[in-house]
């Protein structure tokens, strides 16, 4: 049909872009062919009755001989049944266990009279690679999750100043069906990134066995080959979720060329489209991106007769693994030394947590979320507590506390009087004044002790009679229960009121403190 023989791949971009609806003007200049040259294939194309499917499914050499002999070729009803048979064999291959020879026995047991199985590989090969025009990589169902941010950002109105506000525009795509997910965030950080993909997962409704992010900051704390370093926060998002995170290596494009080529596409399906109107809140926006992706898709995949939704409802969603109950909370963390008394300080609320006495003066890390402070040492968790936020407060599990300690810190009035009463009514009434003389209760708890101790140390009718002398003396101190008992004057007659303290003590009659 021309005096030069036009590159075979020309010719299927004619045909394509004139059944997109694109001008022979256009397709002419599009691709540096003379406008006769492509009036001339669209011609032919038109008055044989072609279809661009079946132009897609012929060889170079089919269509080589087709276009430039002029007339159309015989249809091969060995070759359009088994190239009808490619796209239900692909959707098949993602699947666990499927393999190439597993299909070619399917296939032959359909068309007995079919090809054989190197000429089967083959076909396969080539249709393959002309509806991939990207890198092949076979991907099985409910592998892989591919994320990553578009380059273009978007952007909303601040309703106050009306100033445009830049968003990100996040994508994550199922490796098998191709099935996407898109958001606008207000940022790449980590706090950002990390509920998007939970957000992504979400939406699938299920956990992919790995997720592969680019190497951003908010995935990949430092890159590396072999082993990279994952962000903490991301690494807790896929303990939660049970998954692996692989990152992309670093400057390796085809690692992540799904996620790549379908963020072109939504240039055009997505961001075309918003652009058109504004948009005064990221949940307003992301409300239209829903439904631009909704529409994404639904639409058939390029020359299959099955959409991305058909895929991942008939094939993909069932090989996710179940979503957990609960959401992902983000962790953060802090460092800090145990202080002298058993708590640490969690800085970011100004309080204080208990941790068992034996890490006094370590240094610990303090791992917490809304909700929970956990306190580790050495990679091993040694406290739990309910996050508090007042500032100030000391939250204490009493098992962290020593033995003496734990003693102490069950010190209240109440108690001093009840073990008082146990011994006698004239103890109690003693510990009772101890106490009301003080100016706070606390002041009094360790005369209350020891006077309380002189049980064991002096015997319990002792101790009762030092009691009734210094509440006849209205002397209430530990030092005058010492004193008395020191120089038997619990002893004496009561009747006596002659006898007085020692005079290194107040007089009588005087109140004494220590």
């Amino acid at each position: 049909m021309a005096n030069k023989l036009t590159d075979m791949s020309k010719i299927r971009k004619v045909i394509k872009l004139y059944c997109r609806g694109n001008s022979k003007q256009f397709i002419s200049n599009y691709l540096s062919l003379s406008r006769n040259t492509v009036k001339k294939y669209i011609s032919f194309f038109e008055l044989e009755g072609l279809s661009l499917e079946w132009i897609e499914n012929k060889s170079d050499s089919e269509l080589e001989e087709l276009f430039c002999s002029g007339k159309a070729l015989p249809v091969n009803v060995k070759l359009d049944a088994l190239y009808s048979f490619f796209p239900q064999m692909e959707r098949a291959l993602k699947k666990v266990g499927v393999t190439v020879a597993h299909m070619w026995e399917k296939y032959i047991a359909l068309h007995p009279d079919g090809l054989g199985s190197t000429q089967f590989r083959h076909h396969y090969k080539t249709w393959s690679k002309r509806v991939n025009s990207s890198m092949h990589m076979d991907h099985k169902s409910g592998d892989k999750m591919y994320i990553d941010y578009a380059g273009k950002t978007l952007s909303i109105i601040d309703s106050v100043t009306g100033e445009a506000k830049e968003v990100q525009f996040f994508v994550a795509i199922l490796g098998a069906s191709q099935y996407t997910y898109a958001e606008a965030s207000i940022s790449q950080k980590k706090e950002d990134f990390v509920r998007s993909v939970e957000n992504a997962m979400r939406f699938f409704g299920g956990v992919p066995a790995a997720i592969v992010p680019d190497n951003l900051k908010s995935a990949v704390t430092k890159s590396c080959r072999y082993e990279p370093e994952i962000n903490e926060t991301l690494q807790d998002l896929a303990d939660h979720y049970q998954t692996t995170i692989l990152p992309a290596r670093s400057y390796k494009p085809q690692d992540k060329a799904l996620v790549e080529n379908v963020i072109k596409i939504l240039y055009t399906r997505v961001h075309a489209h918003l652009h058109e109107k504004k948009y005064y809140s990221i949940e307003e926006l992301n409300k239209a991106i829903s439904a631009l992706i909704d529409s994404h898709n639904r639409r058939k995949l390029t020359a299959r007769p099955y959409s991305r939704l058909d895929v991942f409802t008939e094939d993909e969603k069932q090989e996710l693994r179940a979503l957990p109950n609960e959401h992902f909370e983000i962790r953060y963390q802090s460092f800090a030394t145990v202080m002298q008394n058993g708590h640490v300080q969690l800085s970011q609320d100004k309080n204080y947590y208990s941790v068992p006495y034996q890490y006094i003066r370590k240094k610990v890390k303090l791992s917490y979320t809304s909700g929970t402070v956990e306190i580790y040492y050495k990679y091993n968790r040694i406290a739990l507590h309910k996050r508090n936020y007042k500032h100030y407060v000391y939250t204490t599990t009493s098992e962290h506390l020593a033995s003496t300690h734990r003693f102490v810190s069950q010190w209240s009035a109440e108690r001093f009087i009840e073990w008082a009463e146990k011994i006698d009514s004239s103890v109690k009434e003693y510990i009772v004044h101890i106490i009301e003389s003080r100016t706070h209760p606390e002041q009094a708890y360790k005369s209350c002790m020891g006077i309380l101790g002189f049980e064991k140390k002096a015997g319990r009718e002792r101790l009762i009679g030092a009691c009734k002398r210094a509440l006849d003396f209205e002397v209430y101190s530990f030092k005058a229960i010492q004193k008395i008992l020191e120089n038997n004057l619990d002893t004496a007659p009561f009747e006596d009121h002659d006898q007085e303290l020692p005079d290194h003590h107040n007089i009588r009659g005087k109140h004494y403190y220590n």
